[in-house]
């Protein structure tokens, strides 16, 4: 366990900033620096801080580090985040320096929006807390004797932007020396109230840089691909002139900046703007530090007399390293999988979340969607693991969980339910697969039976009413109904809370959720099923979503599950394989089709280029996922991206075991329905290829590494460290891939 004791120095703010629910306010990002003294003799130097909202440390003149958007945001009722940073080379004996300037982030959200973030009960002015060690020995902490000036920076705010005005700025304001004598002492201020705990999942950093094109007219810049970060420009001119940059995914027909959309739900000061305004001294340089954008296309303005020699875009996201690969044959499935990996680093700056313009909120459910496939493309587990803390600290008594976490009070009476909950069950789940660490189901248990405390209240006859369901499907007038949707999440977590009770030795609770995991299926069964294999309500609508539903939760008896998979197959050659589902089926149906032997009708569902379907997103010019698969509102949404996860594990055959968790055993069990692909997952790697009527795959195991190979013919091969190549003949129109339904299930 952290340290929740752990004190840093004082809490210190700028005096006489503004407190409450202002919202809007231009007041200028407080800077703080103190001048210190450090002995010859000291071999190692650290700094421990938090910066509330987001805070920039220097030293001596020099930003220490490259992490941007620091801290990652929390319940500040519950928990704060501190970094550690070493700062022994940036510090010399005698005479030292050190800066910070502070931002508004999510701690003080100055801008009135939908889900009430500026109401939130944290809600404070900026604030720090800060300790320098020489050698263990603490030789500086923040108080009253530090000095606070007012930054270039004249307003900030995550969801609006950042207007710096370069006039103002201070040379030499963090170096020895400087005439600090005008600013007033920083005031010592409450604590924003929650523990402090070291940040342990990587920083936020600017992951990679892009120049931004020109487009033909309307002073728009094209940055090739949409993603989450913002412009940094380079420009000359008079002092005065200002710079003026708004940012947007799409352009409008005539080729202007299109904010449709994305500003609905921000309800004071301009959307997604930055402004500069020129000190008048040579090519001047800047990006905004204490807020973010998505966007592909950015709009410049010049007032006054300027010139912009160029715009840079810059990506930024939380900088997890790479843990997965997978190419294949086809091209579209590849073009998928880079959009796919474009929106989850668009969607994790800090915190997952559902899209980096419009809302920047973590949105559970497309935490829940998209977990596997950052759990196979990214070393994202600790990331998960801090997020889960703050969606347990948002928990009510009762068991009730927010929509979104975090959250200012919005999302518990509206947005919640089951498939958006679940994901209190299902992280834990896939993290202890994918790592081994059971230490989110040991942290979450008792949070978890709550939550299963709060289904039975509000259930009726063990099935739930309450929920969003099956959420943007291509007709909203069909959508599934989320009484189906719902019971079948609060089904799978009550086996996920018994599974979970027997790898913790509490043979009570294993048989408590087991007992009302039977009773919840036997009334899904009654109340749902229609016959011959179909799941809905009875009046035709969201039937093949509600069937696979069923199908992907274990809920249809074995005598039905011929029925069910028929119905599917069917429904799908009918339809042409048009994604006749929102975000739940859209997980529920490949899955489903590949689990039983029909990957290839997956992979019809992933590849077919007409609405409604991930590849006509392909056609409409999207370089990222989107949020309606007619390509209307966000552009960028991770909640279809179960693709990526779906790609590593039945074209590149990765499978974890409950029995031996973690990258030291795998199962690889690839199902040939492109005709090659090559994946690699925590040095695992499978690089199959069908040539003719024969398969073959090199397989590598990692030092340490085990597993099991499954061919194509059904021939079992055990797997130990090192390199092997295999073979097997398979009739591709009749092979236990791609053959029929019928065979498969008798």
């Amino acid at each position: 366990m952290q340290n929740c004791n752990i004190r840093l120095g004082f809490w210190i703010a700028a005096p006489g900033k503004k407190r409450g629910y202002e919202v809007d306010t231009r007041e200028n990002a407080p800077v703080f620096r103190r001048e210190f003294e450090v002995s010859n003799s000291f071999q190692n130097g650290r700094i421990l801080i938090c910066g509330l909202g987001f805070y920039e440390l220097y030293l001596n003149g020099h930003k220490v580090g490259d992490r941007v958007l620091d801290p990652v945001p929390s319940n500040y009722l519950t928990r704060i985040n501190y970094a550690v940073y070493d700062v022994t080379a940036y510090l010399k004996p005698g005479r030292n320096t050190v800066g910070v300037i502070l931002g508004n982030g999510w701690y003080n959200p100055n801008t009135k929006d939908e889900w009430c973030f500026w109401a939130a009960s944290w809600r404070d002015c900026p604030k720090m807390t800060l300790k320098l060690e020489l050698d263990g020995r603490e030789v500086l902490c923040s108080d009253e004797s530090w000095r606070v000036g007012e930054s270039p920076i004249t307003f900030n705010a995550l969801r609006n932007g950042e207007f710096y005005d370069a006039r103002l700025e201070m040379p030499g304001w963090c170096t020895n020396g400087f005439d600090d004598t005008k600013w007033p002492p920083a005031m010592r201020i409450a604590p924003p109230g929650g523990d402090l705990e070291q940040e342990l999942q990587p920083p936020c950093k600017v992951l990679a840089t892009f120049i931004a094109r020109p487009t033909e007219k309307f002073n728009v810049y094209d940055a090739g691909r949409n993603l989450a970060g913002w412009a940094r420009i380079f420009v000359e001119g008079e002092a005065g002139a200002e710079i003026i940059l708004r940012y947007a995914e799409r352009l409008t027909p005539a080729g202007e900046l299109s904010v449709e959309y994305q500003d609905m739900y921000i309800h004071s000061g301009e959307f997604q703007t930055d402004r500069y305004i020129l000190k008048g001294s040579g090519t001047e340089i800047w990006e905004p530090r204490f807020t973010y954008h998505g966007f592909r296309y950015i709009e410049a303005k010049i007032r006054g007399r300027a010139k912009i020699h160029k715009i840079e875009a810059r990506e930024v996201g939380t900088a997890f390293k790479t843990a997965g690969e997978i190419v294949t044959s086809d091209s579209t499935l590849n073009r998928l999988q880079s959009m796919t990996l474009n929106s989850y680093r668009s969607n994790y700056v800090g915190i997952p979340t559902d899209c980096p313009h419009r809302e920047k909120s973590g949105w559970t459910c497309d935490v829940m969607l998209a977990a596997e496939t950052g759990l196979f493309n990214f070393e994202a587990a600790s990331g998960y693991r801090g997020w889960l803390r703050i969606l347990g600290d948002l928990q009510r008594r009762s068991g009730q969980l927010p929509a979104l976490a975090p959250t200012g009070g919005f999302g518990f009476n509206w947005g919640s339910g089951p498939a958006w909950d679940s994901v209190l069950f299902s992280l834990p789940y896939d993290l202890y697969l994918h790592t081994g660490d059971d230490g989110a189901i040991r942290e979450h248990y008792d949070g978890m039976k709550r939550y299963l405390g709060f289904c039975e209240f509000m259930a009726t006859d063990h099935i739930l009413f309450f929920g969003l369901g099956d959420w943007c499907p291509p007709d909203w007038e069909k959508i599934c109904p989320a009484q189906i949707t719902s019971t079948g999440y609060y089904y799978r977590d009550a086996k996920y809370l018994a599974k979970f009770a027997q790898l913790l030795g509490n043979k009570a609770d294993e048989i408590r959720y087991t007992v009302l995991a039977d009773s919840i299926a036997q009334a899904f069964h009654r109340r749902f099923h229609l016959g011959g294999g179909r799941y809905g309500t009875g009046n035709g609508i969201g039937e093949f979503t509600a069937t696979g539903c069923a199908l992907y939760h274990g809920l249809v008896p074995e005598k039905e599950k011929f029925g069910a998979l028929e119905f599917l197959i069917e429904y799908a050659e009918k339809t042409e394989y048009a994604c006749d589902f929102g975000i739940l089926g859209a997980k529920y149906i490949p899955r489903v089709l590949a689990e039983n032997g029909r990957a290839d009708l997956a992979l019809r569902f992933f590849t077919q280029r007409q609405f409604p379907g991930w590849a006509h997103w392909i056609d409409l010019g999207m370089t990222t996922l989107g949020e309606m698969w007619n390509g209307t509102s966000s552009r960028n949404h991770i909640m279809y991206g179960d693709i990526s996860a779906w790609m590593f594990r039945y074209l590149g055959g990765f499978r974890h075991s409950w029995e031996q968790p973690g990258k030291r055993y795998l199962e690889i069990q690839p199902m040939p329905v492109v005709s090659a692909c090559r994946s690699e997952y925590c040095r695992y790697l499978s690089d199959w290829r069908i040539n003719g009527d024969e398969f073959e795959i090199d397989i590598t195991v990692p030092q340490g590494g085990a597993g099991l190979l499954v061919m194509p013919d059904g021939s079992r091969h055990i797997l130990s460290s090192g390199s092997a190549r295999f073979r097997c003949i398979v009739d591709l129109t009749f092979s236990p891939v791609l053959r029929s339904h019928s065979e498969l299930l008798t």
